[in-house]
């Protein structure tokens, strides 16, 4: 089984600020104010309310923005200076950090997202030349392109939805950037009033530079409906989109898909609109939550790195509370809550140093030991979490994948550009996972030009295109990471809900350890390979990407407990309630 960490280390580190001596006054003890308004989030100590800090940060001299009561969470704006001293004096605040855009700046030339590297590795190489076509079949019940979908076959969709499709009362929130719940493959099951936005657009940064650009609507706020970014969308194509004779299906094309969007434009994060949104799923009675995304500027949230300031510090051990405070809250409410791995080539077990961090703005990062008991990378290694690692479609542990046996739990496809080496499928396309596309993004990338045609460059790089009988038309793009090996999981979680899950109503859903157990317990068991040590020389990586496997076919650090399996899922679950 997987073992997660203790948190003891990690809390019980003092924060920043500490407790004014009881002899001195309270007035002569707390620094002035001064400097420009900033946003802060400040999080409630365990055992106090959200009231109770709620007043700290007015007695501080902040004003409440918005708070989350059921983690105790608040953002709040205070002059810049002094205001973290003064709140994390108070007995009521377990502590406050300066609230940042979270993720690196993207570069000025709008090319895109911090994780494109990996994402969209097809598109920083020369185009592969024509390679043969793999033969290919459609069983009854998937649509069009779904024979360019070997991850659905990977899982054994085609044949689970024989036996189960889902059930439209299981609700998957997608935690992400957005879902175009316009594109004519989510819509059929698309909750627009279940959605919800978190996120407010930032144009820029403080320094001007670009972040999310200018606002596409009226306040700010994208509607429930709307994904600027495309990750999102492809997530949620991967989970459920339907089955309805166009485009592609997903693995689970009954269920219904929420909305849930807590990251940018850009594709960065902010902690608020995170824990807002998996408590909001617990509240909203959603089953399933991905979250393909870690929670930055921090790779790893470091209790007290010697490389770190003291309120730096403070901050990452904020996160992490907050995060897991949130976690905890969702499972108690019934969330199953699948996470992806992660694309940093690591072993989560003994993380190599960081020198992306903090990447908010840029040129802060600064070079990091990280010491694997007291810094964690969140929501991955956070509270009640089923993390995914990925692979590729000849089964091999994609290079990016991070693996190890601390924090895995099953694995699934998430495409692996660069598999197959030595044939004429390296470099495919096709090695990748195909969902769907929002056109404005397709159109923005230069994929698809104003008239909806696909350019010479969205050729290239396998965009495609379907219209359905109604003359809606739908395009798909293909990526890879695990953050598309995290909804095949997730649309497998749905399944399990689907067919074991009991109530009526609102109250219907499976109680999420039952759900981790099923999908667990049916995953199809993979060997490491042999030899166990894996470079990726050949494939063009350097020898940090050489990983080792270790472990049983049972359980080990490459594909944990196994490749999620729909069909198995489905079929045989019951004996592992």
């Amino acid at each position: 089984m997987r073992r997660p960490r203790l948190l003891a280390a990690a809390l019980a580190v003092p924060l920043i600020g500490g407790v004014v001596g009881v002899t001195a006054p309270v007035a002569t003890a707390q620094p002035a104010l001064s400097g420009p308004a900033t946003e802060f989030t400040v999080l409630a100590e365990a055992g106090s309310s959200a009231a109770d800090a709620a007043q700290a940060v007015r007695d501080a001299g902040g004003t409440v923005l918005r708070t989350n009561p059921a983690t105790g969470l608040i953002t709040a704006t205070a002059p810049a200076n002094g205001f973290t001293e003064r709140v994390s004096a108070d007995p009521a605040v377990y502590g406050a950090a300066e609230a940042r855009p979270i993720g690196e700046a993207p570069r000025q030339d709008g090319s895109g997202r911090p994780h494109d590297a990996v994402e969209k590795e097809n598109q920083h190489v020369e185009p592969a030349p024509a390679r043969a076509k793999r033969p290919t079949s459609r069983p009854v019940g998937t649509d069009p392109l779904d024979d360019k979908l070997w991850g659905l076959k990977s899982v054994r969709s085609d044949l689970a939805r024989t036996v189960q499709p889902g059930d439209e009362r299981v609700k998957v929130g997608v935690i992400d950037t957005g879902v175009d719940g316009t594109h004519p493959d989510l819509a059929p099951n698309f909750d627009r009033k279940t959605s919800r936005n978190f996120v407010r657009d930032i144009p820029a940064d403080p320094n001007g530079n670009e972040v999310d650009g200018p606002c596409e609507f009226r306040g700010c706020v994208d509607p429930v409906d709307h994904d600027d970014n495309g990750h999102g969308t492809h997530v949620a194509g991967t989970i459920a989109a339907a089955a309805n004779g166009t485009g592609i299906s997903g693995v689970a094309p009954g269920v219904t898909l929420v909305n849930l969007r807590a990251g940018q434009d850009a594709g960065y994060f902010f902690l608020q609109p995170v824990v807002d949104a998996i408590t909001y799923a617990g509240d909203a009675g959603v089953d399933v939550i991905n979250m393909s995304f870690y929670v930055d500027p921090w790779l790893y949230n470091c209790a007290a790195n010697p490389a770190d300031s003291p309120e730096q510090q403070a901050a990452q051990r904020m996160t992490v509370e907050a995060v897991n405070r949130a976690l905890k809250y969702a499972h108690r409410k019934g969330v199953t809550q699948v996470v992806a791995l992660g694309n940093q080539h690591a072993d989560l077990g003994a993380p190599q140093p960081d020198a992306s961090s903090p990447n908010y703005p840029a040129g802060n990062e600064h070079e990091r030991d990280i010491d694997n008991t007291t810094c964690l990378s969140m929501p991955t290694e956070g509270a009640h979490t089923i993390s995914v690692s990925s692979f590729g479609p000849s089964q091999s542990k994609a290079d990016y994948s991070n693996y190890g046996t601390e924090q895995i739990s099953v694995s699934a496809p998430g495409g692996y550009y660069r598999d197959y080496f030595g044939t004429d499928w390296f470099r495919a396309n096709e090695n990748m996972i195909l969902s769907a596309y929002p056109r404005n993004v397709a159109v923005a990338e230069g994929n698809v030009d104003a008239k909806g045609d696909i350019t010479p460059q969205g050729m290239e790089l396998g965009v495609q295109k379907a219209t359905a009988a109604d003359g809606t038309v739908g395009y798909y793009q293909y990526l890879q990471g695990t953050s598309m090996a995290a909804p095949h999981a997730s649309g497998v979680a749905a399944l399990i809900v689907s067919e074991y899950g009991h109530g009526w109503g609102k109250r219907f859903g499976m109680n999420p350890e039952a759900v981790e157990r099923v999908l667990l317990g049916t995953a199809a068991e993979i060997a490491c390979p042999v030899p166990n040590t894996v470079d990726y020389l050949d494939e063009g990586r350097d020898e940090s990407f050489t990983a080792t496997c270790t472990g049983t076919p049972e359980f080990n650090g490459f594909y944990g407990h196994g490749a999620v399996d729909a069909y198995a899922a489905v079929k045989n679950g019951a004996r592992h309630l």
